[in-house]
């Protein structure tokens, strides 16, 4: 039989690590969402989302969750802006542009292109005090001690507190609303999800 003693240690590991980082994050939650959640209420576009990488794949789930719950929204990733597809922003779209180090050249060129344009600029970032956290019009800060993978290098804390924060933005602006489950299941008419709010 193998040992996995080795493998469950990391996997316990990762798990506490992660909690130990959502449960910082809540600490502060009013303080580091609000000034976003102004910015994305009074918004008469769409919010878009930008990323690279993993920050990207996590940007494209946030997006869907905002367009499924009455925030009309879609996902840009930001090299392909970069070569185009940055002519979909109007100038009444608000930019939430999502980078753990906030030095992604290619999510700060287009940020940058964005701001020069008009468009509102919310960074989720770990660092306050980066090129993108400097250029923004507001900061939803995912600062955590480190990685929950074995090397501290794969993007895993960063990800789940940014798919975190994704949410508890998705869920205060439903609330703010006042969204019903019979609003979800005009977006959502397919699947069980459309079968329990449409039956």
């Amino acid at each position: 039989m193998v040992d996995l003693s080795k493998a469950f240690d990391a996997a316990n590991s990762a798990v506490a690590t992660e909690i130990d980082a959502l449960n910082s994050f809540a600490k502060n939650l009013a303080d580091n969402l609000s000034p976003a959640l102004e910015i994305l209420l009074s918004c008469k576009g769409h919010v878009v989302i930008a990323g690279l990488g993993k920050s990207g794949l996590v940007g494209a789930k946030i997006a869907a969750t905002l367009a499924s719950t009455g925030t009309p929204s879609f996902f840009m990733h930001a090299t392909d802006a970069l070569h185009g597809d940055s002519g979909a922003l109007t100038p009444d779209d608000v930019l939430i542009a999502i980078s753990n180090s906030g030095e992604t050249s290619e999510v700060n060129a287009l940020t940058a292109m964005a701001k020069g344009w008009g468009n509102k600029i919310i960074a989720i970032t770990k660092n306050v005090d980066s090129t993108l956290a400097k250029s923004a019009d507001a900061v939803i800060s995912i600062a955590f001690e480190k990685e929950a993978d074995p090397l501290n290098l794969a993007p895993t804390t960063s990800t789940t507190l940014t798919i975190v924060a994704g949410d508890a933005i998705a869920s205060a602006l439903m609330a703010h609303r006042g969204f019903t489950p019979k609003d979800f299941g005009k977006r959502h008419p397919g699947g069980s999800l459309g079968k329990a709010t449409n039956g």
